[in-house]
């Protein structure tokens, strides 16, 4: 059969370089493989290099004719065939050695295998390389080198076969990282086979004992790009050892040192000794404590004296990267919590700053001349330029702003981005400039599988690089894409990594009352205000002229600014300041509260820095500073308090409207006065949410009464708390879930029903408040959202008896009245209480309830919400805690009286006097119940806007954390915290609330 052959013309648009040897061996290679040369065509169109893709699959045809004819057989495979043989002749060479490895082909690409994966998978051919006959040292070591290099091939695959490599580059580095941890972790146990030594065998050079060896604890830590998660495919590792006994009566340190010793070494022979299967990479352990002249393993206390007394600048910076690696985790996870902080106030060395740059410089000097043109890494405008500037960057601010303490260079630069320290354009170039370098850096070292960070000087490997890459059609366009991205990191490297500004940052002295124009925006910005400019020009505006209040400012400035300095927000809350100053500067009892009362001073700028809820009602109602002096002052006043207060003034105000705006402002007042309050610690949640409520229920009240006047109006009407209003429990600005329910006296049933509407309608009105909204929430009613508003007592009972859903008996165990008639509230009381405590609630009222439950958890979540951090609706947050107690209300209240309450808490406080409950599971779902309501309330302070997600942003995290009285630096803590309640909390709920466990009888004391 005669077949057609390719045109020149096609294998020249397919990329061929010398066309008459491509038709020539295209046609050999079909007749072998019984493969159309179309289809062989179509393949090897989509290698780096065709030619040399097609004289590498000659190679590997005759050693292997079946697997390459499997691997080419199909268009997917071969595609990925072509692009791995294409773009490197080094897995050509693997693939030569090892054939049988071929079959990676026919696998679907798929993201680098976790660290966790890979190590399995490495530990498995080490195990068995071990325990065959005539295992040796080296024959362990040629297993894992080839399991290593058959999971790189398929990292490799994954590259390549990426619409954009340059979107990739991030996973794949990830990968890359991950792949040689593994890798250490498996040559790790290679040697400890190989030093270990069976109880009762002779004793020979270099074996330990094999219980002292399993008692030497190794941490491998990961330095530069493999610490960074951000490593090439083939280079260096930089590793820290880290070593100590984990039984010191089996094992002294000292000998665990020699046997970690012996270990380390072993491992990077494994790695990187040369051998039949060629060394992997370099294990370069030149960056522990005073470098190749220092102990190859060190203690941790051992490593944590040397920063604490000898290490140099550059030391700091090379330990950014710093995160464990293989080894023994807690060991390493204790070592980066022993040198973290330390790394993060290095900036305050005394010419930290300078050294660095100077070590930057050093790097370019040593490029040898002919190289410098080249380089992708260490040259002008390479990815040095970039690390260099991040690090510098994240080291210097990095004291004052956790947000910035990342590993890996991206994420560093994003968090810089995101914190202010680089504008949001320089960081989108910086990061596409870096990601780009990164993989013209990959494709080159995959060419041959060695590390290398020349570009290539030839235009055949240019052009293969831009093939390989993606990144332009030829070797032309390629440079000129590369000299355009030089040159533009070269510009951003010169503008940011050099001004001025940094050194004085960094050399932030440790104390200084005065500010000075020269010095104090690079101050201001090291002790963390992200405008320091917009910061001096409010700090001039408020010192500024020769009055007393400018007097008064200049004395007390210094120490203002470093307490607002140690709040979450400086610039807002100097910016604040500024505001209420300028409307109370010259009152002379708020000069003297400021000059006289430190206490009132830092307590101002607390709540200033600290919450942007608590600064916009203090700049309508300036007269509360005055509260500050006293804390006293802050806490809630009783409801009697607030109802005389309300009684006088309708005396004086007759009209409802009149009334109405002072009601809405005492309001105002009396949240002011609680958020200031929960600011600064005077009251607990739970003190909050009982105060919350009354000033609540005597808003609503006044409005009601204001709204009814004196004289009979011919119906009873009142006001029902629901939900948490009911319960007492409200957070800042939650709003108040109501029914309305009224009771004809004189009036006809229809003028009844009439007349409460209007009631309700003016209540809605007269509250609306654009400073501080007040929402009233009437969804609980009976038929929810579809129900009348307002339904008379008799209406509420013909429901409640014929319709009433197991939800609206559950609704109802919160149902409290809170302002109208109160005999109408008790007898609205009266017929709840039949429908919520109810005698006997069956089996399918119980299972409807759990039903509910769960379309809840399914249904009300917000689209794209983590279910872990959503503090009403999430796992072990408000919902799961409230559904569990009222439950057991629902099953339990009718024999149980104390179980009659529509306080969460104190109903599980009851659940557990009356053995419904453990102590031990109530206590856990009372911790999470206080902290996600703690956590709702901060949120709404620091943001001034409702939410009800736990933010994942650093910095958002970081100003909720300390409104909750964690320390500065807490956000990830605050994070751990309540991740760890509420797992527990659902553990609880989910044990109690859906399980099988035998149902607990209450008992009576």
């Amino acid at each position: 059969m005669s077949r057609q052959t390719p045109t020149l013309g096609r294998l020249a648009r397919a990329g061929f370089d010398d066309l008459s040897a491509a038709a020539s061996r295209l046609g050999a290679l079909a007749d072998a493989t019984s493969l159309d040369e179309e289809h062989l065509l179509a393949a090897f169109a989509h290698a780096a290099d065709p030619d040399e893709a097609l004289i590498a699959t000659e190679r590997l045809l005759a050693r292997a004719p079946q697997e390459v004819t499997a691997a080419l057989e199909q268009s997917a495979s071969a595609e990925r065939f072509a692009r791995l043989i294409g773009a490197s002749r080094g897995f050509a060479d693997f693939l030569l050695r090892h054939p049988s490895e071929l079959a990676l082909f026919q696998e679907v690409p798929g993201p680098p295998f976790t660290a966790g994966e890979a190590r399995e998978l490495l530990l498995d051919a080490v195990e068995q390389a071990w325990t065959a006959p005539k295992s040796s040292l080296e024959s362990a070591s040629g297993a894992l080198r080839v399991r290593y290099r058959s999971l790189l091939a398929r990292i490799a695959v994954y590259d390549l076969t990426r619409l954009d490599a340059v979107d990739a580059v991030e996973s794949v580095a990830a990968g890359l990282a991950d792949l040689a941890g593994a890798t250490l972790d498996a040559a790790l146990r290679v040697a400890r086979l190989a030093t270990s030594r069976a109880e009762g065998a002779p004793a020979a050079p270099g074996l330990f004992p094999e219980v002292e060896v399993e008692a030497t604890r190794l941490a491998i830590i990961g330095m530069g790009k493999a610490g960074a998660r951000e490593l090439n495919y083939v280079s260096d590792v930089d590793v820290i050892y880290v070593a100590e006994s984990a039984d010191e009566s089996v094992a002294s340190n000292a000998r665990a040192l020699e046997i970690a010793t012996r270990l380390a070494m072993i491992l990077m022979r494994v790695i990187s000794e040369p051998g039949v299967e060629p060394l992997l990479w370099e294990v370069d352990p030149n960056l522990r404590p005073e470098g190749k002249d220092g102990a190859l393993v060190r203690t941790l206390d051992s490593h944590l004296q040397y920063y604490d007394r000898w290490a140099k600048s550059w030391e700091f910076q090379a330990l950014l990267k710093a995160r464990p690696l293989a080894g023994d985790a807690e060991l390493g996870a204790r070592y980066a919590a022993g040198v973290g902080p330390k790394v993060w106030t290095s900036s305050g060395r005394d010419g930290f700053v300078e050294s660095v740059q100077r070590m930057r410089e050093r790097v370019t000097e040593f490029i040898p001349a002919d190289e410098i043109a080249y380089q992708v890494k260490l040259g002008p405008g390479g990815l040095r330029d970039i690390e260099f500037t991040v690090q510098l960057l994240q080291l210097v601010h990095g004291a004052s702003d956790d947000a910035i303490h990342q590993k890996g260079t991206l994420p560093a630069l994003e968090a810089l981005a995101d914190n202010g320290y680089v504008g949001r354009e320089e960081a989108a170039e910086f990061s596409r400039d870096y990601r780009l370098l990164r993989v013209l850096e990959h494709r080159l070292q995959l060419d041959r599988l060695r590390r290398t960070h020349l570009m290539p000087q030839d235009p055949a490997g240019m052009r293969r690089i831009a093939r390989a890459s993606g990144l332009a059609p030829d070797a032309e366009r390629l440079a000129e894409v590369w000299q355009t991205v030089r040159q533009r990191v070269r510009g951003l490297h010169e503008r940011l990594f050099y001004r001025p500004l940094l050194s004085a940052v960094a050399a932030l002295p440790a104390s200084g009352l005065e500010l000075t124009s020269a010095q104090a925006e690079a101050r201001l910005a090291a002790i963390g205000f992200r405008d320091p400019r917009g910061a001096l020009a409010h700090i001039g505006a408020l010192t500024a002229g020769v009055s007393r209040r400018a007097q008064i400012q200049r004395h007390l400035m210094p120490v203002l600014i470093s307490w607002f300095a140690d709040g979450t927000d400086p610039d807002f809350g100097l910016l604040s300041f500024r505001r209420l100053s300028d409307t109370l500067g010259t009152t002379h009892w708020y000069l003297r509260l400021l000059r006289d009362s430190s206490d009132a001073a830092l307590n101002l700028t607390k709540v200033l820095s600290g919450s942007r809820f608590a600064a916009a009602l203090l700049e309508h109602s300036p007269e509360a500073v005055a509260w500050l002096e006293d804390l006293d002052e802050l806490r809630p006043r009783s409801l009697a308090a607030l109802e005389e207060e309300g009684r006088a003034v309708l005396a004086r105000h007759t009209e409802p409207t009149a009334a109405a705006k002072i009601f809405r402002a005492i309001r105002r007042r009396e949240v002011l006065r609680l958020a200031l309050a929960a600011i600064l610690d005077v009251v607990t949640v739970e003190d909050l949410g009982r105060a919350l409520s009354d000033v609540t229920e005597n808003h609503i009240a006044a409005l009601l009464a204001a709204i009814r006047g004196a004289d009979p109006d011919g119906i009873e009407f009142a006001v029902i708390g629901m939900g948490r209003f009911g319960g007492r429990e409200l957070g800042i600005s939650s709003d108040a879930d109501i029914i309305y329910v009224y009771r004809p006296t004189d009036a006809a049933p229809d003028a009844a029903h009439s007349h409460a509407l209007r009631i309700v309608a003016d209540l809605v009105r007269l509250s609306e408040d654009a400073r501080l909204p007040f929402e009233l929430d009437a969804d609980l009613r009976p038929e929810g959202r579809n129900g009348v508003i307002a339904r008379s007592l008799d209406a509420y009972r013909a429901y409640y008896a014929r319709w009433s859903l197991t939800w609206e008996a559950q609704a109802l165990l919160r149902a409290r009245g809170v302002a109208g008639d109160h005999a109408l509230i008790d007898d609205f009381t009266e017929l709840a209480d039949t429908v919520r405590y109810p005698a006997t609630i069956s089996d399918r009222d119980i299972r409807e309830v759990k039903r509910i439950k769960a379309r809840v958890e399914n249904e009300r979540l917000p689209q794209g919400a983590d279910p872990t951090r959503h503090l009403k609706l999430g796992r072990g947050s408000l919902s799961d805690v409230e559904w569990y107690v009222q439950l057991a209300q629902l099953e339990n209240a009718a024999e149980v009286p104390a179980l009659r309450t529509t306080s969460t808490l104190d109903a599980l406080a009851a659940c557990v006097e009356h053995d419904l409950i453990s102590d031990a599971d109530a206590e856990t779902l009372r911790t999470a119940w206080v902290l996600a309501s703690r956590a709702r309330s901060a949120l709404t302070l620091w943001l001034q806007r409702t939410t009800d997600v736990l933010p994942v942003e650093r910095t958002q995290l970081e100003g909720v954390a300390r409104i909750m009285g964690y320390p500065p630096g807490s956000a990830t803590q605050l994070e751990h915290d309540y991740l760890a309640v509420t797992r527990r909390a659902r553990a609880v709920f989910e044990r109690g609330f859906y399980g099988e466990e035998e149902r607990r009888e209450p008992t009576t004391h």
